[in-house]
């Protein structure tokens, strides 16, 4: 019986703010990771197709013989779905927690803060932007991985796939627009995580809005040379 104590305590533990918060930087982590590492890839269609074609085939083929063939690819689905939705649901709860501790008469009210015009912004937008991310990434996927959606032309190249779609202005806008909401998404959540997870010291205060800067501006023009590139015909 006293074990029940126990499971109720550690139960409230893992529910509570602190938790909620730490899992969301957590995961937030592992998908700042995947973003770099995507974004090399995709820098990588500057050496041509046959240099972009075996790094996407290379890709399918890590980890054999221990892993069959396309193995490690569906571990990392399997860990960044894990990571969205643990992280959508801290998301949520915390957001619903905020929302509750709010006077009535202030449900709606903006607290206003030291924070800069454009982290306010960044701030107040996190779930709109957390939605449109999710969007674009389905779209995303049927695009360039699994090949149902194919402006410019169908191909079983993923360079075609990448030159072909991005040959396109108004698949260049869209492109840009969800790659710049994830800019301002990884702002202000670099930042976030970082003051979670401790680093949060007032000497430090500069120091960590020049990592979460540096990194989300990093990504977001990482990610948006090669389309521009393909439209402008520097990658053909």
């Amino acid at each position: 019986m006293a074990n029940i104590p126990l499971t109720k305590q550690r139960s409230a533990a893992f529910r509570s703010s602190v938790a909620l918060k730490s899992a969301m930087a957590v995961t937030g982590a592992i998908l700042v990771l995947f973003l770099i590492a995507h974004m090399y890839g995709n820098l990588l269609v500057f050496g041509g197709r046959e240099a972009f074609d075996d790094y996407s085939h290379h890709l399918r083929e890590l980890g054999e013989p221990m892993l069959p063939h396309g193995g490690f690819l569906w571990i990392m689905r399997v860990v960044l779905l894990a990571s969205v939705l643990v992280h959508a649901y801290a998301a949520v709860a915390l957001w619903r927690r905020a929302a509750r501790a709010r006077p009535a008469g202030q449900r709606y009210a903006v607290r206003r803060s030291a924070q800069s015009p454009a982290r306010r912004y960044a701030t107040q937008t996190m779930r709109w932007g957390g939605i449109i991310i999710v969007l674009f990434v389905v779209y995303h996927l049927l695009h360039l991985t699994t090949n149902h959606i194919a402006p410019g032309g169908a191909s079983n190249s993923p360079y075609e796939r990448v030159v072909n779609g991005f040959s396109i202005w108004w698949v260049v806008l869209s492109y840009t627009v969800a790659v710049l909401v994830i800019g301002y998404h990884l702002w202000h959540g670099i930042w976030s995580a970082l003051a979670t997870l401790g680093a949060n010291r007032a000497s430090r205060e500069r120091a960590l809005r020049t990592i979460s800067t540096a990194i989300a501006t990093i990504i977001t023009v990482g990610f948006l040379i090669p389309p521009f590139s393909v439209l402008f015909g520097l990658v053909s």
